[in-house]
């Protein structure tokens, strides 16, 4: 398991690394949903009084932001920022690769 997530993440410190980086992980998810919430609640988008058409993509484009800038930040203070830089380079190239011009 070990050789597979350093082969395919492109990382060299062992295990270490590999847990800091589930670590960050870890975090950055509980932090963007209770850190979300919390600005939902500053803008008075709440489930109760907000139309769930409004009130649910706010929430999911929020949390989606925020969650790209924690991860930076945490990985940042867990000495991962590189490996993370590079996590987001590569997922936002994926997620916006079908609205690139093609050449032709």
């Amino acid at each position: 398991m070990k050789d597979f997530l350093e082969k395919r993440w492109n990382i060299t410190g062992g295990w270490v690394q590999i847990s800091l980086i589930f670590i960050v992980f870890a975090i950055t998810g509980s932090s963007s949903m209770i850190i979300g919430k919390y600005i939902m609640a500053f803008l008075g988008l709440s489930k109760d009084t907000s139309s769930p058409w409004i009130w649910y993509p706010c929430r999911i484009l929020g949390i989606f932001i925020l969650y790209q800038g924690l991860l930076l930040w945490i990985g940042f203070m867990f000495g991962q920022f590189k490996f993370f830089y590079a996590f987001e380079k590569k997922m936002w190239d994926r997620l916006l690769k079908p609205f690139r011009k093609k050449d032709v």
